[in-house]
C-alpha cells in the first residue's frame, strides 16, 4: 500500500513537472485589436489597468499588465475577461512564449569549429552553409579523386564510399586502398576525398563540402605515370562519375612545358562529349604550386585546357599564397593555406586519422569539386560548359587582394591570380536551379598567314625575329567567322597557338589583347627555364575575355630578354557562341549606343583623322611629337576612341608614340541607348600613358618596365641606367684593357711587397736579417795562410788575411770572447788552439 502511494505521488509530481516544462508559457502581454486609432487604444489600456506598449500592425496594439507574471503555465482569465468585455476591443489574445531556435548549422564533428573556410560567415566562407540550408548537400552526385588512392574504410569516408567510382590503375585491381609506408607518402588522395565528402554529424573528424555525395578514388600516382595510366583514370566509368578532381600535373619547377599526350587528350575529349549521357564529364584541376619557382600554369597542358576548371588558391586573409601560379587560364578560386600564422585546411588523413594541415592548390581543387557537386544536385542536367558559366557568373572578387584586378569588356572583374574570384556555393545553387543550357559551342580559327587583307599588311608574313631586349607586336583581325556555321559572337575560351624558337625560353613573355582591350598575360618570364626548345604549336589559353565580342583586331605581343627568338607561326582560336549565352538565364544590363564616330583617315604616325559625330568639324593642332598636321576635331567633346585606337591627350592614335605605353581605362558611354545593343554602359578603352624618363619604349610607368632605353641611358640588368663615360668605349677594347690594368696592378703590388721586405731586412727588422756568429769546429781541417787581424771595430767577427808565403793559417779569436769552452783567447795554429801571449 505504501509503495502504491509513493508511486502515485511520483506520478503526480511528474505530471506537474511535464506540464511546466512542456506546456505553454503565458506572458504578461496581450495583442489587442482596437479600431479608432492609437488614442482610443491608449484609453482602453488605461481604463483596464494595462500599459500601452505600442502598435503591432495597423489597429493592432501591445498591452502589458504589471500584475501578471511574465511566465506562467496558466492564462490570466480575470484580466483577459475584463478587457474582452470592453466594446472598443474587437479581438484580443494573451501572448504565449514560443520556442524558436536559429537555424544555424552546427555539427558535432570535433574539427567543425575550426573549419574556418566553411563557417566563419560574412561572405568569407564561400557561403556553403547557405547552400546547405537550401537543402543541397551533394546527394546523388558522384565525385572521384584521381590521386594515390583513398582509404575507403576511413570512419569519416566509408558511409559515402562508392566502389563504382574507384579503381587501382597502378595495381590493376578494383581496390584503391593506398600503399602504407613509414612516411605516409600516399596520404594525398585520402585528404582530398575528405574535403569533398567527409560524413557530417558523426562525431568523427571533419565535414565535407558535399557531405552527402558519393566519393570514389583512383590510385594512379603510386607508380609510373604514363599516357595510358592517365587516360584510363580520366575515362573511368564516365556514365556513373559526374566530377573528376585532380591535384597533380607536370613538375612545378619553373622550367617544364608539358601536357596530356595522345590517349589522355582523347580521354578528355570523350569525357566532355560522351560523359554523363552526353552532358559532359566535369574535370576540376589544381592550378599548380610553382609560385616560388616562378612557374606559370599556362605551361601546364592540363590546367590550361578548355575542358578543365582550373582552380587557384586564396589564403585565410584573401591574399595570393606564396605557392600560387598566376596565369590567364585560371577560372576561379577557393581557400587553402597561406604563409606562417595563417590557417590551413582540415580533412581526413591516412591511418584513419584527421589533419588540420592540408595545403596548397591540392586542397583548393577538391573544395571546388564539392561546390560543383552542390550545384549539380540543384540541376543535374547542366552540361560541362554550363558549369563553367555558373562558376564565372557567381564568383566573387570581393575580399581577394591582388594588384592585377581589371574589368574586361563586359564588366567582369578578373585576375591572373584568382580568375573571376572566390566560388560562392549559395549563388551557384540558386543560379543552377533555373538554368537553361547555353547555346552550342562554336570554334573559329584564324591563322596569321591566311589573312592578307587591309588588317594584315604584307610585312607581317613569314618568320618574325623578336629583338633582344625588345618586343614584337603582331595584330590579327577576325570577324569571328561571321556568316559561317562556326560564327563566334560571344567569347568563352580563347587560345593563341604559337610556334617559336628561342635560345632561352624563360626570357620570353607573351601577351594577348582583345578588341575590347583586355590584356591577358599568356606567359610570364620564367627565370629557371633555360631550354632552347621554344614552343611547338603550344596552346596558350585565356578566360579573361569571357562574354566579350570576338570580332575586331587582336594583338599578340612577344617580349624578349636576352635570347635569340623567332616567331614561326601563330593561330588565334576563339571559342564561344553565336547567341547570347545568358539571355534566358540572367537579365543583362541596359546597354548604350556604341560610339558613332569613324576615322576619315589615319596619318603615317597613326593619328585618327576626323572623329565624326553630330557636330561641326573643326581643326586642332596635334603636338609636335606626333605630327605637324592639322586634323579635324568634333565640336562636341568625345571621351572615347574608336576600338583599336588609344587616347592621347585629346586625340586618338593607332599606336602610342615613343616615351608612352598603351594602357586601359574605364569610361562611361555618353550616347543614347540602342535597342538590341549588347555593349554595356561601362566600357574600357586604350589610353597612352608616359613611360619612365629612362625609357624610350616601355610596357609600364616604372623604371623596370623599359623595352628600350632613352638617349643617355643604357640597360643594366632589368633597368635603364645613365650612361657613364667608361661605357662609351668599345667592349672588346675594354676587355683587353681590363686585363692589362689587372696585370699592371699585380706587378706593382709584387714590386712593392719585395721592396718593403728588402728595406725591413736591411734595417734589421726581420728575424733573419743579421747573421749569427760563426763558431768554428776545431776538430776539422787546417786553414793555411790565413792570419787573424785584430779589428777593434768588428768585435763579433773573425778577420782573416792570406799569407802569400804559404805559412800555416793563423786565426786570432777576438778578445770579445775571452773564454770559449774553457779556453782563453789565443791563436789557432795548424788546427791547435794556443793560448795568446800577454802584451807588454
Amino acid at each position: 500500500m505504501h509503495g502504491f502511494n509513493r508511486a502515485l505521488r511520483v506520478s503526480f509530481i511528474g505530471l506537474i513537472l511535464s506540464d511546466i516544462i512542456l506546456g505553454d508559457h503565458y506572458t504578461d502581454l496581450w495583442a489587442v485589436h482596437v479600431e479608432g486609432g492609437e488614442d482610443v487604444a491608449r484609453n482602453v489600456a488605461a481604463k483596464h489597468g494595462f500599459v500601452f506598449r505600442g502598435q503591432i500592425l495597423p489597429d493592432y496594439y501591445h498591452f502589458q499588465h504589471r500584475k501578471v507574471s511574465k511566465r506562467s503555465t496558466y492564462p490570466s482569465s480575470h484580466y483577459h475577461r475584463n478587457l474582452a468585455y470592453d466594446p472598443s476591443v474587437r479581438w484580443l489574445e494573451q501572448q504565449v512564449a514560443k520556442k524558436r531556435v536559429k537555424r544555424e548549422i552546427i555539427f558535432n564533428d570535433p574539427k567543425w569549429p575550426i573549419m574556418w573556410y566553411l563557417n566563419r560567415g560574412g561572405g568569407l566562407d564561400m557561403n556553403v552553409k547557405q547552400a546547405w540550408q537550401q537543402g543541397y548537400t551533394g546527394k546523388g552526385v558522384v565525385v572521384t579523386i584521381l590521386d594515390d588512392g583513398i582509404e575507403k574504410d576511413h570512419p569519416d569516408l566509408k558511409k559515402n564510399y562508392d566502389e563504382q567510382a574507384s579503381y587501382d590503375v597502378n595495381g590493376h585491381d578494383p581496390d584503391p586502398q593506398p600503399r602504407y609506408d613509414y612516411s605516409n607518402e600516399n596520404r594525398h588522395g585520402t585528404r582530398c576525398a575528405g574535403e569533398v565528402a567527409a560524413q557530417a554529424d558523426n562525431h568523427i573528424c571533419s565535414v565535407g563540402v558535399a557531405y552527402n555525395a558519393w566519393i570514389g578514388g583512383v590510385r594512379m600516382l603510386d607508380g609510373d605515370v604514363t599516357d595510358s595510366v592517365e587516360a584510363q583514370s580520366l575515362g573511368l566509368n564516365p556514365q556513373h562519375i559526374h566530377v573528376y578532381s585532380a591535384s597533380w600535373g607536370p613538375d612545378d619547377d619553373g622550367r617544364t612545358v608539358d601536357g596530356p599526350a595522345t590517349l589522355a587528350r582523347k580521354a578528355f575529349y570523350d569525357g566532355i562529349t560522351k560523359g554523363r549521357g552526353g552532358l559532359g564529364s566535369i574535370f576540376v584541376w589544381a592550378s599548380g604550386n610553382g609560385g616560388r619557382d616562378g612557374d606559370n600554369c599556362n605551361c601546364d597542358g592540363y590546367t590550361n585546357s578548355i575542358y578543365t576548371l582550373s582552380i587557384s588558391s586564396s589564403t585565410e586573409n584573401g591574399n595570393v599564397p606564396w605557392y600560387s601560379e598566376a596565369c590567364s587560364s585560371t577560372l576561379a578560386t577557393t581557400y587553402s593555406s597561406g604563409s606562417g600564422g595563417e590557417k590551413q585546411i582540415v580533412t581526413t588523413d591516412l591511418r584513419k586519422e584527421c589533419t588540420e594541415t592540408h595545403t596548397g592548390t591540392s586542397a583548393s581543387a577538391p573544395l571546388a569539386a564539392g561546390l560543383i557537386a552542390l550545384a549539380l544536385q540543384a540541376n543535374p542536367s547542366m552540361t560541362w560548359r554550363d558549369m563553367q558559366h555558373i562558376v564565372v557568373e557567381t564568383a566573387k572578387p570581393d575580399n581577394l587582394n591582388a594588384a592585377d584586378w581589371v574589368s574586361n569588356g563586359v564588366g567582369k572583374k578578373v585576375s591572373h591570380s584568382f580568375g573571376f574570384g572566390l566560388m560562392d556555393a549559395s549563388a551557384m545553387v540558386s543560379l543552377a536551379r533555373n538554368w537553361t543550357t547555353v547555346p552550342p559551342q562554336h570554334i573559329c580559327e584564324i591563322r596569321s598567314l591566311d589573312h592578307n587583307s587591309f588588317h594584315q599588311p604584307d610585312h607581317l608574313f613569314g618568320n618574325r625575329v623578336v629583338p633582344m631586349n625588345g618586343k614584337l607586336t603582331v595584330p590579327l583581325y577576325t570577324d569571328g567567322c561571321e556568316g559561317t556555321v562556326n560564327h563566334v559572337k560571344y567569347l568563352e575560351h580563347v587560345q593563341a597557338r604559337i610556334t617559336m624558337t628561342s635560345s632561352r625560353r624563360g626570357e620570353i613573355q607573351i601577351f594577348l589583347t582583345s578588341p575590347s582591350l583586355t590584356r591577358s598575360t599568356l606567359l610570364a618570364k620564367r627565370t629557371r627555364d633555360l631550354s632552347r626548345e621554344g614552343f611547338n604549336n603550344w596552346a596558350f589559353m585565356t578566360t579573361h575575355n569571357w562574354g566579350e565580342p570576338a570580332k575586331g583586331q587582336w594583338t599578340l605581343e612577344i617580349e624578349n630578354g636576352g635570347s635569340q627568338t623567332e616567331l614561326k607561326e601563330w593561330t588565334l582560336v576563339v571559342m564561344g557562341t553565336e547567341k547570347h549565352p545568358l539571355k534566358q538565364n540572367v537579365s543583362t544590363p541596359s546597354s548604350a549606343a556604341s560610339n558613332t564616330f569613324t576615322c576619315a583617315g589615319v596619318t603615317s604616325n597613326g593619328i585618327c583623322i576626323g572623329r565624326r559625330q553630330q557636330g561641326n568639324v573643326h581643326l586642332v593642332h596635334i603636338p609636335s611629337f606626333m605630327t605637324n598636321v592639322d586634323v579635324p576635331h568634333t565640336s562636341s567633346h568625345s571621351s572615347e576612341c574608336k576600338p583599336g585606337f588609344f587616347k592621347m591627350e585629346e586625340h586618338c592614335v593607332a599606336h602610342c608614340p615613343e616615351h608612352y605605353f598603351g594602357s586601359v581605362q574605364a569610361v562611361h558611354l555618353a550616347g543614347p541607348v540602342q535597342i538590341n545593343s549588347s555593349k554595356p554602359l561601362l566600357h574600357t578603352q586604350g589610353v597612352c600613358k608616359p613611360c619612365h624618363t629612362s625609357c624610350l619604349t616601355c610596357r609600364g610607368p616604372s623604371l623596370m618596365d623599359c623595352f628600350q632605353c632613352a638617349s643617355g641611358y643604357e640597360r643594366q640588368a632589368d633597368a635603364c641606367e645613365k650612361t657613364m663615360i667608361w661605357d662609351l668605349l668599345d667592349p672588346e677594347i675594354l676587355k683587353h684593357l681590363a686585363w692589362a690594368i689587372i696585370l699592371c696592378i699585380g706587378a706593382i703590388i709584387i714590386f712593392f711587397v719585395g721592396f718593403v721586405i728588402m728595406q725591413a731586412r736591411e734595417r734589421g727588422r726581420l728575424c733573419w736579417s743579421v747573421k749569427q756568429n760563426y763558431i768554428p769546429d776545431w776538430t776539422k781541417g787546417a786553414y793555411n795562410g790565413v792570419s787573424v787581424l785584430d779589428d777593434p771595430e768588428v768585435d763579433t767577427s773573425l778577420s782573416n788575411s792570406h799569407d802569400l808565403r804559404g805559412k800555416p793559417s793563423v786565426f786570432r779569436i777576438s778578445s770579445t770572447y775571452p773564454n770559449i769552452h774553457g779556453f782563453r783567447a789565443g791563436m789557432v795554429v795548424g788546427g791547435r788552439l794556443e793560448p795568446a801571449e800577454s802584451k807588454a
